[in-house]
């Protein structure tokens, strides 16, 4: 019984000792082992021996984690102040640098989150804060991969959450807006006009080709007023071509009475224009232009006087 007694104690304690020294590794976890404090090697997954007080080993978690940037003030570029916070992935890919390079890997890349979310966004103006997000999330993802490369972290993806605004600049924002969507509104009646102008246009050059078409474009004008059940007005229908006739009668009246007194007046008028072109001649190069002039007002003044008492032609 003494001998027996002797070997149990020292049983007790190897199987504790073995106890102690089995870890199980889940398959997204690693252990950094350390031997008498220096690197040896990562061990897992699975079932690993690690020898108590000679080993140490630490856990590192290699799933995505989330990190949520907390709200940050920052002056943007035009000097306006928004609150603005953030979304962060991130994994480690590197057991042994997220462990070795870094004391605490989370709070690290917490903190540097922070200061690289405010430096990039303090270089751009509100409205690229509010339009361009996905080249704001890019920018600040390329920043801190390059930065936690060393520490053994992989930023997969960062995320502008909320910009937060006074509620004056969200006044000031939609007074902007609205000015854009009239200032829109104005451009594309303008355009309306224009295109309008060019159709009309195009009408009139076909309406000259087909004269025609301009009476039953003037006879459809009519039908659509009659549909009106309001509509008070009475069309007397006068053809174009009518007033084409009154013009060639016209024409041919002054030809076949050249002294009638409507041609007479004609004339005159036609004189007192070739009168006003020979007195600014005259006015220009002076001399036999101005007698001209002079000639021009007597013979006028004569015509104006009638004809003279003698006359054989004046009973």
């Amino acid at each position: 019984m003494n001998d027996f007694g002797y070997l149990v104690v020292p049983l007790v304690i190897i199987i504790a000792l073995i106890a102690m020294s089995i870890r199980v590794l889940r398959e997204y976890e690693r252990g950094v082992v350390f031997f008498l404090g220096r690197f040896q090697s990562v061990k897992g997954p699975g079932l690993i021996i690690v020898i108590p007080g000679i080993q140490q080993m630490v856990r590192i978690d290699l799933r995505i984690i989330t990190l949520d940037v907390p709200s940050q003030d920052v002056i943007s570029q035009d000097n306006v102040t928004v609150r603005v916070n953030a979304v962060l992935y991130f994994r480690v890919v590197d057991s042994a640098k997220s462990v070795i390079q870094v004391e605490d890997y989370y709070a690290a890349t917490s903190q540097l989150a922070q200061t690289t979310l405010r430096s990039v966004l303090g270089k751009h103006d509100l409205d690229e804060m509010l339009s361009e997000r996905d080249k704001l999330n890019n920018d600040i993802q390329e920043i801190l991969d390059s930065q936690t490369d060393a520490w053994g972290i992989k930023v997969t993806n960062v995320e502008i959450k909320h910009v937060d605004l006074d509620d004056s600049m969200i006044r000031a924002i939609a007074r902007q807006a609205e000015a854009e969507r009239e200032r829109r509104a104005k451009v594309i009646h303008a355009e309306g006009e224009l295109q309008a102008a060019e159709k009309l246009v195009q009408a009139a050059q076909q309406m000259e080709a087909a004269p025609s078409s301009l009476q039953l474009r003037y006879m459809q004008t009519m039908a659509d007023m009659s549909t009106n059940g309001n509509a008070n007005t009475i069309f007397f229908p006068l053809p174009l071509e009518l007033t084409k006739v009154f013009e060639n009668l016209a024409a041919k009246f002054r030809a076949e009475n050249p002294e009638n007194p409507l041609n007479a007046a004609a004339a005159a008028a036609g004189m007192g224009t070739k009168k006003g072109a020979s007195d600014v001649t005259g006015d220009t190069a002076g001399g036999p232009a101005a007698a001209t002039g002079d000639e021009g007002e007597a013979g006028a003044r004569g015509t104006n006087r009638g004809p003279a008492p003698d006359d054989p032609a004046n009973p």
